[in-house]
């Protein structure tokens, strides 16, 4: 009997007593890891500063492929690099700055296709150029693959792809790469943005619920669709999503601004002609406007009238005048 009461305590001063120890110290490694983490995490979450405006360019297009190598670029390197497929702490934890990424990202793909499609190629006939074309496809992969490929990986490439597009076109030995400052180009393009600006607006102005009347076919009194829909409806941006739209809304906002000055220097004399220089500038400020520091410690979902702020219609209204801009620029842009 003795024996085993001995055998209970040295069990329980050899193992139980150690492994208490052990789950301490996994305790405090943990607790550091959570610490450090949460450190990160805040720095992680500091959003880039806009750049400042381009110089003059001597070659065409050389500002607008730089500012779209510059989004990319930040996109990967800045603080944290890309967090969007983020599997491990912090980046798991924040919504925030993915969802700012991911604005980028449709304004890099919007702009990356126009380029392969439009504003490198004369006319409609005309073969596509051969790093465009790489680089097009890659800055539309899965944004949220963490591995085998990774986002970061494929993306990368089209960097490459696009920073051989700009050393070529800026070769003034050859003339394969071009990249042709027309109205029509511009335009096109232009009717990307406006339509990607729009649902923004929408999406943000949808944080406090509203009922509209379905405009969907209005305009066309021959116009069908596909399946019936109501004649009134309801539209609400669910409350866990309310802050993801609005920092998808502050990345498109900051990729634009970027992107339209460079247009500014590429397009300055087809502006000039068609006396719309001022109109994007005036664009470029309200877009500004959506950068301003955000105090609140969160995205406030107050009431239209309300004692509350809310911070998606504030948004919502800069982006929207930002969109009548880019509506009336096309109208200049387009008449002769």
């Amino acid at each position: 009997m003795l024996n085993i009461k001995q055998g209970i305590r040295n069990f329980k001063e050899d193992y139980v007593d150690g492994s208490h120890w052990v789950l301490k110290a996994v305790g405090a490694l943990l607790l550091a890891y959570a610490l450090m983490a949460s450190v990160l995490g805040f720095y992680w979450n500091t959003e880039p500063d806009v750049s400042p405006p381009p110089s003059a360019q001597t070659i065409t297009g050389a500002a607008t492929t730089k500012a779209l190598l510059y989004l990319a670029n930040t996109l990967l390197d800045k603080p944290g690099g890309y967090l969007s497929n983020d599997v491990s702490l912090p980046g798991v934890w924040m919504d925030n700055i993915p969802n700012w990424e991911y604005g980028v990202l449709i304004q890099v793909r919007d702009l990356s296709r126009a380029m392969r499609k439009d504003f490198s190629r004369s006319q409609s006939q005309s073969t596509e150029d051969k790093d465009l074309a790489v680089a097009e496809p890659q800055f539309n992969f899965d944004s949220e693959s963490w591995m085998l490929p990774s986002s970061e990986g494929e993306y990368r490439i089209g960097v490459k792809a696009l920073t051989r597009y700009l050393d070529r076109l800026s070769d003034q030995q050859q003339s394969q790469a071009q990249f042709y400052a027309r109205a029509d180009n511009l335009t096109r393009w232009l009717g990307d943005v406006e339509t990607r600006l729009g649902s923004l607006s929408q999406r943000l102005s949808a944080s406090v619920g509203q009922k509209r009347l379905n405009t969907d076919l209005a305009g066309d009194a021959a116009a069908t669709q596909s399946t019936s829909a109501a004649s009134e409806l309801e539209i609400k941006t669910p409350w866990s999503e309310i802050d993801d739209v609005f920092y998808e809304a502050r990345g498109a906002s900051w990729a634009l601004i970027q992107l339209l000055r460079a247009v500014e220097v590429d397009f300055k004399s087809v502006l000039e002609k068609k006396n719309a220089l001022v109109s994007l500038r005036q664009i470029i400020r309200e877009l500004e406007s959506t950068q301003e520091a955000l105090w609140s410690p969160m995205v406030m979902n107050g009431s239209g009238f309300g004692l509350v702020a809310n911070h998606s219609l504030v948004m919502a209204s800069y982006i929207a005048r930002a969109n009548a801009g880019i509506i009336d620029l096309r109208g200049l842009l387009t008449q002769g």
